[in-house]
């Protein structure tokens, strides 16, 4: 779908605190890192810029980051700078919490003082490993951790006993817990040696436990559980206890899966 132009005068302007009336746009994405004002020029010139889904055709353009969403080669950027996104590979034996007043290990003793106001994203229970996000957006927090929203998540998971051939139709199919059946998105069997199997699963649930109850409740119980993704983001070749922070195009990604 070819999206349509923004000249000058298609937004009432936004004055700054001098009242002037916002930033250049190639400042904006110059400072947000795409490239040199040079560079975003060239890539206005090309039509590759939309301002709030509208290809932007025109140079100097002022725009307020605060409010505009800003896509890149259809792919949304984060461009406000008073908001951060961490991804973590959360280490077997910490808990989900910024502290904890029985002297556990916590998320928050292993993220210290990164950012004032970060909070997790969620939880990943204390013997789970692997991708954890915390941020200092609570709305963004917000959504992705609210079950309306359907946020998918990829887990690995080593389990007791060989896998049988029917358990991904079975799966996606529906099983039935104490609180409701489960459905998932899709099941593959990665790996299978002396008696345990390796399982991919993607689903959008979040109750407690999930993956661990669904797994028990099919006759494969868990002995290890990692999360792999959350959203379009990877864990990939995170080790263990690393903490990063996540692009622009990385927030922009998961901002535009939850609708801000």
């Amino acid at each position: 779908m070819e999206l349509a132009p923004v000249h000058p005068g298609d937004r009432a302007p936004v004055e700054d605190e001098e009242g002037r009336q916002g930033e250049r746009l190639q400042k904006v994405l110059a400072r947000a890192g795409v490239g040199s004002r040079r560079v975003v020029e060239d890539m206005i010139d090309e039509g590759r810029i939309a301002v709030d889904g509208k290809t932007v055709l025109v140079q100097g353009m002022r725009v307020d980051p605060r409010t505009v969403q800003i896509s890149v080669d259809g792919s949304r950027i984060e461009i406000r700078n008073d908001r951060v996104t961490y991804a973590m590979n959360k280490p077997y034996g910490v808990i989900t919490a910024m502290s904890d007043d029985r002297g556990r290990a916590t998320v928050g003793d292993m993220v210290g003082d990164l950012a004032k106001g970060l909070v997790h994203v969620g939880r990943l229970d204390q013997d789970t490993e692997g991708l954890l996000l915390l941020t200092t957006d609570g709305e963004l927090a917000h959504r992705l951790a609210h079950p309306s929203y359907e946020v998918s998540k990829t887990y690995m998971a080593q389990v007791s006993g060989s896998v049988p051939r029917d358990l991904g139709k079975r799966l996606r199919h529906g099983v039935e817990l104490e609180d409701g059946p489960v459905r998932v998105d899709s099941f593959q069997l990665m790996d299978t040696h002396a008696g345990q199997s390796v399982v991919e699963l993607v689903l959008h649930e979040g109750r407690k436990h999930i993956v661990r109850r669904l797994l028990a409740e099919v006759g494969l119980p868990v002995t290890r559980l990692v999360r792999t993704a959350v959203g379009p983001v990877q864990l990939a070749r995170m080790r263990t206890g690393v903490i990063r922070r996540l692009s622009r195009a990385e927030v922009g990604a998961l901002q535009e899966l939850v609708g801000l």
